[in-house]
């Protein structure tokens, strides 16, 4: 099943956890499963405001993302689709038959990708600053910056630029996501941004066929998870709604984790979207 890793990184004081197939998580509390998925760049502590809140009602499992934080890397050249896979692999690993899933932009892809994929196995999906179907303008933007990886490694200031205001709410948060983004491994995040770039169509015809609970949560100043793509996709959903946070980018759940949290607890109770949408 999966083995403690006594030299791997801690997040808040819990060591990771890896799994037979080399994926990182930790997890804590009980309860219904809920597993969280962060973006490209970052790690599971990203998910720390989350962790502490749901761990007190949920049995939380937060995974670092292939080549990310703890988790090994898979193949070059990998798609969208080999990410659900692997995440697939994930739930078989720790024996997961059910399980809310909450993902953060990349980790959104794979959020959808995998209620479209294992239907049965996904209680309720949240889809957290999350891409569907750029702008031809954005699209060439995200392209160019995956290719960019290849020569002229990670990117640290153009993520902040973009993913966060000048605002001093946000200064932990953007340090945070500095750090993260600084000790990333550069082929995983190659990897990763690869697929990000190229996958937001993948799934993006599959929602119609989603009927589990779906949150499609974004923040009002996200230039790239844009608030039109969440209601787009919410109207799409037969059981989707949107919510979006109100001065906010895209490291959302981060600058505004009070507020994340609590529409993250009321997506979590339930069983079909709520009246006042």
């Amino acid at each position: 099943m999966h083995t403690v890793t006594s030299n791997a990184p801690e997040a808040g004081g819990v060591p990771r956890r890896t799994t037979a197939g080399g994926a990182a998580y930790v997890e804590a509390g009980d309860g219904e499963t809920l597993i969280l998925i962060h973006g490209v760049g970052m790690r599971l502590e990203a998910w720390a405001p989350q962790i502490e809140a749901f761990a007190k009602t949920h049995r939380v499992i937060a995974v670092d993302m292939p080549g990310h934080g703890g988790s090994e890397k898979i193949p070059a050249g990998s798609t969208v689709r080999d990410f659900v896979a692997w995440f697939g692999r994930f739930l078989d690993d720790m024996r997961i038959a059910h399980a809310n899933v909450a993902g953060h932009s990349m980790g959104a892809l794979i959020a959808g990708g995998a209620a479209a994929s294992f239907t049965d196995r996904i209680i309720r999906v949240a889809y957290l600053n999350g891409v569907y179907r750029r702008a031809p303008a954005a699209k060439a933007a995200v392209l160019a910056r995956a290719a960019a990886i290849r020569t002229s490694g990670v990117d640290t200031a153009g993520p902040l630029l973009r993913w966060f205001d000048d605002d001093p709410q946000s200064e932990r948060a953007r340090e945070l996501t500095r750090a993260w983004l600084e000790g990333v491994d550069p082929e995983g995040y190659a990897i990763a941004y690869g697929a990000f770039a190229t996958g937001e169509e993948t799934y993006a015809d599959c929602w119609p066929s989603v009927t589990c609970p779906t949150l499609f949560l974004t923040g009002s100043q996200d230039p790239n998870s844009t608030p039109e793509m969440a209601r787009q996709m919410a109207s799409l959903t037969p059981n989707g709604w949107a919510r979006i946070v109100d001065g906010h980018r895209h490291m959302v759940n981060l600058t505004a984790p009070e507020t994340v949290n609590a529409l993250m607890a009321e997506w979590l109770t339930c069983r079909e979207k709520p009246v006042c949408v």
